[in-house]
């Protein structure tokens, strides 16, 4: 059935300093477009009813048995149906709008006006149920346009004055209040407050922003006043790109659509060839038509980009980006999951979870004394004591006389005290005597501090796994997903993360190219392959994999080389994504089923002439908008933005 569904808006692309048109303007047009073919369809509706009643009861007689009024109600309300066949006939398409025509065409043919009256409402209300269906699919995009705000109050020469989006230019000092959406991406000039953007980077809590600060287009402002120069705006922002992908992956057929249309197709055939079979044995008109009517596979071609349309919504809602049609399909599919561990597994980021003194010393002696050393110190673990040395409120002196020994160790003076800390080897090269032997975990790194020849303790310095990662492998499981983790880490430190997690395989000190073969391998025993990662050394990875997902705190590389984006770090949205996909399956792969089923049985009913064309076109009608139905459960949700 046709939808009167538009194709979305391309996005206009900026040059220079013009900045692109306002991003929210673009679906409440294409949204008044739709209610306006509404009105058009039940204006058509509220016509055939009309006709219909004058034809039963008579009040415009006939001419030589030629109804021509019913004739006009069938003409007028089936234009549509009409329109839409002839173009498919021009293109050499079989579809159900051509043997809908056959059907009408051949009731009318035989004089069974008030039929084919019927079927034209049947059809028509069919329509515009699926348009509006179909409609709820761009909610998403509609939802996430209703995060920008449509005007922006500028600051210039001392005075405040609103301005639409399409003004702003690059430089302009917007001003923000308390409650309002930030307009633009930019840098904050003057204010101090906290933003709620967790829209775009998938931060569950507020951050704080003062001069100097980052913030983008579509997040919150929650508390203080604050003055942002804008650096992008429209479709250049964070918040447009969002969008454009998000758009353009509606467009972006997958492989299965492709099926529904091949099925589509076929059972028009098949419809055809059991309407002149049923013809040729049984010589009955009547039969032959409800053949025609009974048989559609309207609810597979439109629910299957239905569905799918829900589903890159639904993912949208909870802040994954996928690019395709086809890339959803791929998670649907997915076998094997290989997970990167630095920045995917774990934090990327070195923290102090240990503290260990020797004898009778205070550990937070132990901390002040490795922060005050390391305090000139840009290496990763120094910064790492450096934020427990704040956590535990620690004051840090100023070292004397650094130095440092790259892979071993500091050597400096702290108050007036030689203070030695760094490795095993490094503090026994220096003649400190260390008790006992090693107490940290096999993954994590041990710091030690000794002070004046005297052993002070061990800071326990590891990159911490994310709080949600064993829930995600613990989902994974559930699903039936293998999951093997590749990282270029010690043998040690990787295999104590794949027990911990209860990852299926590890395997350790890999290099990118590494990587790669790994995952070629792999989909060469016919898996199909996802591979999650966020740094440089994952993007080979991430392009040979069947998908690729990257973490949106990744390097640009990665994020352009995934197929989809997590808004965020949370590998619990990676497993929701994966469930969202497979039910996009499931409920494709049933309307396929429940269509076959349908046509089937009704055909063979409608040959033994146990269904009249009417009912026929109800049965079809009826099937059509359960199928619909279906893929539309993805929808409401999708609307509440909740599962």
């Amino acid at each position: 059935m046709p939808t009167h569904l538009a194709e979305a808006d391309k996005p206009p692309a900026g040059a220079g300093s013009e900045p692109p048109g306002p991003l929210h303007t673009l679906p409440q047009e294409q949204n008044g477009a739709d209610h306006q073919g509404h009105r058009e369809d039940w204006i058509r509706v509220g016509f055939v009813a009309l006709v219909i009643a004058v034809v039963w009861w008579g009040f415009v007689p006939g001419y030589r048995g030629v109804d021509f009024v019913a004739l006009a109600g069938i003409l007028i309300g089936g234009f549509p149906i009409f329109k839409e066949a002839l173009a498919d006939l021009v293109k050499g398409r079989m579809t159900m709008e051509l043997s809908m025509t056959i059907a009408l065409v051949a009731a009318s043919a035989i004089r069974e006006f008030i039929t084919a009256l019927l079927i034209t409402v049947f059809v028509l209300i069919a329509e515009i149920v699926e348009g509006m269906t179909v409609g709820r699919g761009r909610g998403a995009i509609r939802q996430l346009l209703d995060l920008l705000p449509a005007t922006a109050e500028i600051r210039y020469g001392g005075q405040v004055a609103p301005r639409t989006l399409a003004d702003l230019r690059t430089g302009d000092v917007v001003l923000v209040r308390p409650g309002a959406r930030i307009p633009v991406d930019g840098l904050v000039a003057g204010g101090h407050s906290f933003v709620d953007q967790a829209a775009i980077t998938g931060e569950s809590m507020p951050v704080e922003k003062i001069p100097g600060s980052r913030v983008f287009a579509g997040t919150i402002n929650q508390s203080g006043v604050l003055e942002v120069q804008t650096e992008k705006i429209g479709h250049e922002t964070a918040f447009g790109r969002i969008i454009e992908l998000v758009e353009r992956a509606e467009h972006s057929r997958a492989p299965i659509e492709k099926i529904a249309d091949r099925l589509a197709g076929y059972l028009v055939y098949f419809a055809l060839a059991c309407a002149a079979f049923t013809f040729v044995v049984t010589r009955d008109a009547r039969s032959t038509i409800s053949v025609i009517l009974v048989c559609g596979a309207c609810g597979v071609a439109a629910g299957t980009p239905l569905a799918i349309l829900g589903a890159i919504g639904r993912a949208a809602q909870k802040g994954v980006i996928i690019k395709g049609g086809r890339y959803l399909e791929g998670l649907s599919n997915a076998d094997v999951v290989v997970l990167d561990k630095t920045g995917t597994l774990t934090l990327g980021v070195p923290q102090v979870v240990g503290v260990h003194a020797a004898g009778n010393v205070d550990p937070r002696h132990v901390v002040a004394v490795a922060a005050s050393a390391d305090r000139f110190s840009e290496h990763p673990v120094a910064k790492a004591i450096a934020a427990k040395a704040q956590e535990w409120s620690v004051p840090a002196g100023e070292p004397r006389d650094f130095q440092y020994f790259p892979g071993k160790g500091i050597v400096c003076y702290v108050d007036g005290v030689r203070t030695v800390i760094g490795t095993h080897a490094f503090l026994a090269a220096e003649q400190i005597s260390v008790p006992g032997g090693s107490t940290s975990a096999p993954r994590s790194s041990q710091v030690l501090v000794a002070a004046g020849g005297k052993y002070l303790g061990s800071l326990e310095v590891l990159d911490a796994v994310r709080d949600e990662a064993a829930a995600a492998m613990t989902e994974l499981k559930a699903m039936g997903c293998r999951t093997v983790l590749l990282t270029g880490d010690h043998r040690e430190i990787g295999e104590a993360i794949g027990k911990q997690l209860a990852v299926d395989e590890v395997h350790s000190k890999l290099l990118p190219e590494h990587k790669v073969e790994w995952v070629r391998d792999l989909r060469l025993t016919g898996k199909y392959v996802v591979m999650l990662g966020d740094g440089i050394n994952d993007a080979p990875a991430l392009l040979e994999a069947d998908t690729g997902v990257a973490m949106g705190s990744g390097t640009e590389v990665a994020r352009e080389s995934a197929d989809v984006v997590l808004l965020g770090n949370d590998l619990l949205r990676f497993t929701q994504v994966l469930k969202i996909a497979r039910r996009c399956r499931n409920i494709i792969y049933a309307n396929f089923a429940g269509t076959l089923i349908v046509d089937g049985v009704g055909v063979l009913l409608a040959a033994c002439g146990m269904l009249n064309p009417v009912l026929a076109a109800l049965i079809h009608v009826t099937s059509e908008l359960l199928f619909i139905g279906n893929s539309a459960r993805l929808l409401p949700s999708l609307a509440r933005g909740q599962d």
